[in-house]
Parts: C-alpha cells; sequence; structure tokens
C-alpha cells in the first residue's frame, strides 16, 4: 500500500467546480499522503485514551475465562473490534460454543457493512489497496471522526489508516495491561471502566450531531434498537437500529 509524499497527491483527476455535486463527495480529488495519517493520529489519540479503558475491560474479562496474554493481545490485534470480542469472552465455556459466539460476532459486526458504505463516495476515489488497507484499521470511533473530517470539507483518504493506527496501538496495548493485571483489578465494573466507552460515543454523537435533521433517523434508530434488544436474543439490536436509521435517510433523501 503505497503512500503518497509531501505535497499530497490525488488519487483522481481533478474536475472542474460545475461537474461537481453538491455534497462534493463524488467529484473533488481525495488524497493519500503521510499528511493526512498524521492528521488522523494526532486527532484520534485523545479517544483513543478512551478506547483504552474498554481495552483493559477485556483484556481482564480474558485472563478470567484462561486465555494467556498472548492469546488476548493477538486476538485484539486481528480482530479490532471491542464489542464482539468482550462478547466472545463471555460465552466462553468448556468446550466452546462455537456456532454461538460466530453468529452472535458475526450479527455485533454487522454494522460495519453499513459504516463501509457510508464512507464509499470517498474511498471509491481511492485505489483497493489503499482502501482496504486502511478498513482494517476501522473501528466506530475512528469512522466517526472521519466521516466528521470528510464532512468538514476535508478529503483526506489517509485519516481513516491515521486514526486507526491510533485505536490499534491503545487497544493492543491496554489488551495486554488488562491480562496481566486480570487477577489484581478483578472487576473491571468497580471502577467504572464499563462506561468509558459509552462516554466516548456520547461525545462522538455529539460530534456528528447536525441539528434537527438528525433528529428523524435517530430516534428512528433509537426506537428500533430498544424494541430488537426486547425482542429478540443476541446482539441483532445494533444492527437492526443502524439499518432503520439507513431506511428513513434513503426515504427522506427521495422525497
Amino acid at each position: 500500500m503505497a503512500i503518497d509524499s509531501e505535497p499530497e497527491t490525488t488519487d483522481c483527476d481533478a474536475t472542474t467546480e460545475p461537474d461537481r455535486r453538491a455534497d462534493g463527495a463524488d467529484r473533488e480529488p481525495v488524497t493519500f499522503s503521510w499528511r493526512g495519517i498524521r492528521a488522523g493520529l494526532v486527532t484520534c489519540v485523545p479517544v483513543a485514551f478512551g478506547v483504552a479503558g474498554y481495552g483493559v475491560a477485556f483484556g481482564v474479562l480474558a485472563n478470567q475465562v484462561g486465555l494467556s496474554v498472548a492469546e488476548a493481545a493477538l486476538m485484539s490485534a486481528l480482530v479490532v473490534a471491542g464489542a464482539s470480542q468482550i462478547v466472545a469472552v463471555e460465552l466462553w465455556a468448556d468446550p466452546i460454543p462455537i456456532a454461538a459466539i460466530v453468529v452472535t460476532t458475526f450479527a455485533i459486526n454487522l454494522r460495519y457493512s453499513l459504516m463501509g458504505a457510508a464512507l464509499q463516495p470517498w474511498f471509491r476515489r481511492l485505489s483497493a489497496s489503499k482502501a482496504y488497507g486502511s478498513l482494517f484499521f476501522m473501528a466506530d470511533e475512528n469512522w466517526a471522526l472521519t466521516m466528521r473530517d470528510f464532512r468538514a470539507g476535508n478529503r483526506r483518504g489517509a485519516f481513516l489508516l491515521g486514526s486507526g493506527i491510533a485505536i490499534w496501538t491503545f487497544w493492543v496495548a491496554s489488551t495486554v495491561v488488562g491480562a496481566l493485571a486480570g487477577e489484581t483489578i478483578g472487576d473491571p465494573a468497580q471502577y467504572g471502566v464499563d462506561f468509558v466507552l459509552a462516554a466516548v460515543f456520547l461525545a462522538l454523537a455529539a460530534e456528528l450531531w447536525e441539528g434537527r435533521s438528525s433528529l428523524v433517523p435517530w430516534m428512528a434508530s433509537l426506537g428500533t434498537a430498544v424494541i430488537a434488544a426486547e425482542a429478540l436474543p443476541g446482539r441483532w439490536y445494533i444492527l437492526l437500529g443502524g439499518l432503520a436509521a439507513a431506511v428513513v435517510e434513503v426515504i427522506r433523501h427521495d422525497r
């Protein structure tokens, strides 16, 4: 995955102003450079500290179910999905319920298909190696920061990669800390660590709030998720809430 040197260059030909769409996503050039990586990395470090608190909680839980420090760290390095990792270790038993873990984590991680689709207007301008290499590091937090960056008018395609590296580094390191200190820390909930990620998401939601126009899809997502959580087993409410918001937005856009 080659990265362009300074100054920033683009992965598509520049277009004239009359040819650009109103939102600018499909027509304006998208850059991919070290500058974009640095911007994403620096912007995401404060958020990554919050993610680290969640990583410690995962490391503690992994230790409690019998995973070694190396196994917990490898899981965090390869999966990079906190919610599904925690659910997986919560379901851990002897024998391991492979089918239940696979189905549950699949349901939780399906939201990434929606998140990736939201990036498509910009990422379609990048080469496959740059786009998919960046998507490996995509998490909820740096996806939200990247969407904010794009909507602000920036076309830094490497922003997701840089912010993802920050998330990945803190996530893996904090997993190791939690796994090493698992027996000493005990239940992380007693320290309020389990609320750290919720606080991070609330802060990101505030950044993505676009006024009254955001209220309808957000309420549709919330209502659907609450009903699904009561009616369906597992974590399907995460996907269904996201789909409800997407459907509402499509209907509103078509009108």
